[in-house]
């Protein structure tokens, strides 16, 4: 047989045989594409999971969101971390993330993060535990089942025993959500009352310094005072002074004291805040395994209550003072008369009265039906004494003024040439301040008469407790050029 003759027989087995390599190529191709799409598809996947948890993610604490709030700016961020972050910044309405200023002052909780980090939460792989704590010693299996009754963890078969098959049970991812949710609202009342108690400490400074410049300024209207009787009352005036010195030092020492109690307790109530927060972290087990302790000594911080000081000095009768006084007394100085509108305060007398936490007084004066009496008598020289009756549970003015305008349902008072005191009531406690200076005076206010002293030529108002004739303020300026008359103001109930 010729060689073309032998290549020709051989030629079908030869393209059969490359055709199976062809084959074989394919498959293999298919086959690694398939193993290709497949690895993509797991990488995506990985990537989408990572995504989606890092969106469920706080950017403060690296958990799940709690309670997740929202700002302006689109960042968001658990509630808890968000407030301690703005409590220990100096901008506190930036956002951490952007440094945005955000105009929001009440949060509303985000619903749909909040919904779907408590999902997060629920499908995550629970940490392994070395320990046997969460085995059932009994049936040496896991425990899932948390008893409502006993507060105790169970396995499944515990569970359906005598003991606890009567008791309610939950599984204990559903029991530490719901038990999460008690934490963050005793997370709230904490920061709630954290706030409050850092508004009484500034309140505390406030009334600190307040008293520190009124000490001061009461030594001078003290010694001016025992400059009207004879020299032998000095060594009086001395201890009358020394008195209020070691008074004056005792009420700023429980400031400070209240200050510093105050103050602790907000480290405390941080700390507590802190724990709880770092607790609400927690696995499901471990939350539960700690829940009563934790629960009982926030209940303790709870309770904890710091009364605010009362910065009122004790006022002394200064001896002859009264019969001295009586030399002067005028009678029947007051006609009364009724005035059926509302007197209002300026803001000056008013911010002396509440001082600088422009929250608490009110934006606009308020209104309040007053009963009104005037002089009939016109003082133009001469030293003058008066006693006027004022009420117990109402507030009031009383002094000297120039002149009344009087309109047909109103009356004006012109306060820079008046003397006047005013007795106002601001939470339970009545506080007495002046015009001239405007200052508030921290001596208790008098029950039942107020005599009030005008010496005419020297410029001078003063006012005392008419039962022992204590002092309650002096009032100095340069001598009057114009005539004046008696008035009281008494704001009806």
């Amino acid at each position: 047989m010729s060689r073309e003759q032998m290549d020709m027989c051989h030629k079908p087995d030869v393209e059969m045989h490359l055709a199976d390599e062809s084959r074989s190529c394919q498959l293999s191709a298919k086959s690694s594409y398939d193993s290709d799409r497949k690895n993509f598809q797991r990488n995506m996947d990985s990537e989408a999971l990572q995504v989606l948890q890092r969106e469920l993610t706080c950017s403060i604490c690296m958990n799940y969101f709690l309670d997740p709030v929202t700002l302006d700016c689109g960042h968001s961020f658990c509630r808890p971390c968000l407030f301690l972050s703005w409590d220990a910044s100096q901008t506190p309405m930036c956002c951490p993330h952007c440094r945005q200023v955000s105009k929001k002052t009440d949060l509303k909780t985000n619903t749909h993060l909040r919904n779907m980090a408590s999902l997060a939460r629920q499908v995550r792989m629970e940490p392994v535990n070395s320990s046997q704590e969460q085995i059932c010693e009994a049936h040496d299996a896991a425990k899932w089942v948390f008893c409502d009754t006993d507060k105790n963890l169970l396995c499944g078969l515990c569970s359906n025993s005598l003991e606890h098959m009567l008791h309610s049970h939950r599984s204990t991812q559903r029991a530490a959500e719901e038990f999460r949710e008690k934490l963050l609202k005793r997370m709230a009342f904490l920061w709630n009352m954290t706030k409050q108690l850092q508004n009484n400490v500034k309140l505390e400074t406030s009334k600190a310094e307040s008293l520190e410049e009124y000490v001061a300024l009461r030594k001078a209207m003290i010694k001016a005072e025992y400059q009207k009787i004879h020299q032998f009352l000095f060594e009086e005036e001395v201890l009358h002074l020394q008195v209020m010195e070691k008074e004056a030092k005792e009420i700023y020492d429980k400031l400070e004291e209240s200050r510093v109690r105050m103050t602790q307790q907000i480290v405390t109530q941080r700390e507590m805040f802190t724990e709880l927060k770092d607790m609400c972290q927690k696995s499901d087990v471990e939350l539960l395994q700690d829940l009563g302790t934790v629960m009982e000594r926030t209940e303790l911080v709870q309770i904890q209550t710091t009364q605010l000081v009362n910065p009122d000095l004790t006022s002394w009768c200064s001896t002859g003072l009264l019969d001295m006084l009586s030399r002067f007394k005028v009678d029947n100085v007051l006609i009364p008369g009724t005035i059926g509108h509302l007197m209002s305060l300026s803001e000056d007398v008013r911010g002396v009265l509440f001082g600088n936490n422009q929250h608490s007084m009110p934006r606009e004066p308020q209104r309040v039906r007053s009963i009104a009496a005037w002089g009939d008598h016109t003082f133009v020289s001469g030293r003058h004494y008066w006693e006027v009756d004022v009420p117990r549970n109402s507030s009031w003015v009383l002094g000297v003024c120039k002149d009344i305008l009087l309109r047909e349902h109103d009356f004006i008072i012109d306060f820079e040439e008046a003397s006047l005191l005013f007795a106002l009531k601001l939470g339970g406690h009545y506080y007495l301040s002046t015009n001239r200076p405007l200052l508030v005076h921290h001596v208790k206010m008098p029950v039942g008469k107020i005599g009030v002293f005008l010496d005419y030529d020297k410029g001078t108002v003063s006012f005392h407790d008419a039962a022992d004739g204590s002092l309650l303020c002096s009032l100095t300026s340069s001598p009057f050029t114009f005539p004046l008359k008696p008035f009281r103001c008494v704001n009806l109930p």
